[in-house]
């Protein structure tokens, strides 16, 4: 029996990146998995994509706005009308502004809060209802910057901060009440397409990962989508046992107590 037969999960952000890459996997391992996204273009090309290689019972695409507190609702309708249950929830989509105190306005911040913290809050809410006492499992996406964040990624390292929180409440007293688990991860630097996109605007060339300072990535490159959907994976399915409430930073490097050198030798261009 494959990992995750007889589950079925939502991926909130998973026409692209890391939330697609869960996405396939969590199909690759058995379970039926509701998509979403809002791009029309990108998931047209996912439906293309998913009838060439996946039985039609397996999934489904929704589109819903996280920034409207009935798109949770939606989903979770959405999951049960396609398959009939709902065993699992990753709240993987974000809402990346860079900026900072000076040019974070209140209505951007407003807008990552809702998607990065709110949006969670409101499908985990909406979800629990559903899920199975004992195979429930929700995995949030964070991020290694909810610890502090980088300085033209402030409202976006808040949101992530909060999540961390929400998750840490949730995965003890979820766990005890309802028998469902939550986790969640913080990714580091990741080579998804919208990373490649924006260092192709920043005028780097195509192979700009071949070249990375070690400080930055110890192994010579940065994280495939993959290798983070196979520790999402694992959070969803009952080989994690009754893990809950944890918080597993996907870096190459200590995230607490490190001292990289600081005589600018190892900036990124």
């Amino acid at each position: 029996m494959s990992r995750l037969s007889e589950h079925a999960v939502i991926v909130t952000g998973s026409t692209t990146g890391i939330g697609k890459a869960i996405a396939l996997q969590c199909l690759d391992a058995g379970a039926q998995v509701l998509f979403h996204g809002l791009e029309a273009d990108l998931r047209a090309q996912l439906h293309e994509e998913l009838s060439a290689r996946y039985p039609v019972a397996q999934w489904a695409i929704a589109d819903a706005d996280l920034q409207q507190p009935e798109a949770a609702a939606r989903l979770v309708e959405s999951a049960l009308a396609a398959f009939g249950q709902l065993t699992g929830l990753v709240n993987n989509a974000a809402y990346i502004p860079f900026t900072n105190l000076q040019t974070t306005s209140l209505e951007l911040f407003d807008r990552t809060l809702r998607v990065n913290t709110v949006a969670p809050f409101l499908l985990i809410q909406a979800a629990l209802p559903h899920l199975p006492s004992g195979r429930g499992s929700i995995v949030n996406i964070g991020s290694v910057n909810s610890y502090c964040g980088e300085p033209n990624l402030l409202p976006y390292s808040v949101s992530k901060g909060a999540l961390t929180t929400l998750t840490r409440n949730l995965g003890d007293s979820l766990m005890q009440q309802y028998g469902v688990r939550v986790n969640q991860i913080n990714p580091g630097w990741v080579l998804t397409e919208n990373e490649q996109r924006r260092k192709r605007e920043h005028g780097l060339g195509e192979d700009w990962e071949a070249d990375l300072p070690h400080v930055f990535a110890p192994a010579g490159r940065i994280f495939r989508p993959a290798e983070i959907a196979a520790a999402v994976v694992l959070l969803l399915s009952p080989d994690a046992g009754p893990i809950s409430g944890q918080v597993w930073d996907l870096e190459q490097y200590p995230m607490i107590g490190r001292n990289p050198p600081k005589d600018g030798s190892t900036a990124i261009k």
